[in-house]
């Protein structure tokens, strides 16, 4: 009942969806599942089927946590559900047809029932990735023609202090940042003009590699390398000038960097290579509307 009105609350949007989301089927690998297949095998005459009891549990516990992961956004999901589906086929279908082998008695049905329940749960996990995967995509695109408007109005605003050691300083980023943009768009096939009037039309936007790649053939040791240091420099001269003070403390977050720039190991990770194409290009986006907001008030 909790996993139900979790999914109905998930579905519409509503509160409390993913904590329901999460009890529930915390609830049914952990307590419901042990539970019914201990209560099983004790009302099983045949005890040499222990092994496949055992299977059975850890399978289910590996299906419906992998499914939970990706529910949910949390890290790895996407390797969690990769193994939840292949799991199956090469640990439990072998202990299955093993120990059923030796019972006489067994019904060929119950086999082909089995196989059918594990094409059913291949597909729907996949099929769960496959929407999970694009609402985000769709998100990311909303995202971005919202600060393509954004940085489009932001350019037609007057000039402030140009030639100040910071609002070249931002020029810089974000010439790296168009940079970054143009070199992955590139990679995928396509064009930052088509990004910025119709986003929806990438050719690989769920692709966690395409940046990473780009990035690469460039020439950067670590793909993001040259954006967070023109992200320190920024940064330093800020720090140097009292007027900027509150703007540089603010400047971590306001660029994605939370804990502060430099200092987040897995910066280039998260925001910038081995994550879906759409999310990295978003990010760019974002830096580029961002710091266009502060160069208008200098």
């Amino acid at each position: 009942m909790v996993i139900l009105l979790g999914t109905i609350f998930k579905i519409n949007h509503w509160p409390a969806a993913g904590i329901m989301l999460t009890a529930g089927l915390l609830t049914f690998v952990l307590i419901f599942l042990p539970l019914a297949i201990i209560d099983s095998y004790r009302g099983d005459e045949n005890k040499l089927n222990k092994p496949l009891y055992i299977v059975t549990g850890v399978t289910g516990f590996v299906i419906f946590t992998g499914m939970l992961f990706k529910i949910m956004h949390w890290p790895y999901a996407g390797t969690m559900l990769a193994i939840a589906l292949i799991f199956p086929y090469i640990v439990f279908l072998p202990v299955f047809i093993i120990v059923t082998a030796r019972d006489k008695n067994f019904n060929i049905y119950n086999t082909v029932f089995v196989l059918l329940l594990l094409a059913v749960n291949s597909v729907f996990s996949g099929l769960l990735a496959l929407n999970v995967s694009r609402e985000r995509i769709h998100d990311s695109y909303n995202l971005s023609r919202t600060f393509n408007k954004a940085e489009m109005f932001l350019d037609q605003l007057p000039a402030g202090d140009s030639k100040s050691q910071v609002s070249l300083q931002i020029d810089k980023v974000l010439k790296i940042v168009d940079e970054y943009q143009n070199l992955i768009l590139k990679e995928d096939g396509s064009s930052k003009q088509l990004w910025e009037t119709e986003p929806d039309n990438l050719f690989h936007p769920d692709n966690p590699n395409t940046s990473m790649a780009a990035l690469w053939k460039s020439g950067e040791s670590e793909p993001g390398d040259r954006l967070q240091n023109a992200f320190k420099e920024l940064l330093a001269y800020m720090e140097q000038n009292k007027s900027y003070e509150a703007t540089a403390k603010a400047l971590p977050a306001i660029l994605g960097q939370t804990e502060g720039i430099g200092m987040e190991p897995d910066w280039t990770i998260r925001r910038v290579s081995a994550t879906q194409l759409t999310w990295v290009l978003i990010y760019l986006d974002g830096v580029e509307t961002n710091l266009k907001l502060i160069k208008a008030t200098l």
